[in-house]
């Protein structure tokens, strides 16, 4: 089960390395999160947090996820 920080997180975290590099996890394609199922997610939190992105995007509930994006600006000001 996941908590209601890991959707936030998912909406605000970028991506540390790689091609994806400073996209929010949300924003990363399925494909490439499929990429690192195949091969293995990184350890620890960020591959915890790839994963559950990855089956959010599989079910179709990225829809739950954006407005958390479009929150996060909001409250910055921008």
């Amino acid at each position: 089960m996941f908590e209601k920080q890991d959707l936030l997180d998912i909406a605000r975290v970028p991506m540390p390395f790689g091609k994806y590099a400073g996209r929010a996890l949300i924003d990363l394609p399925e494909e490439y999160l499929l990429w690192f199922k195949k091969k293995e997610f990184p350890a620890g939190r960020l591959g915890y947090l790839m994963a559950l992105t990855l089956e959010i995007k599989i079910e179709g509930l990225e829809g739950l996820i954006r407005p958390l994006k479009m929150k996060d600006k909001t409250d910055r000001g921008r």
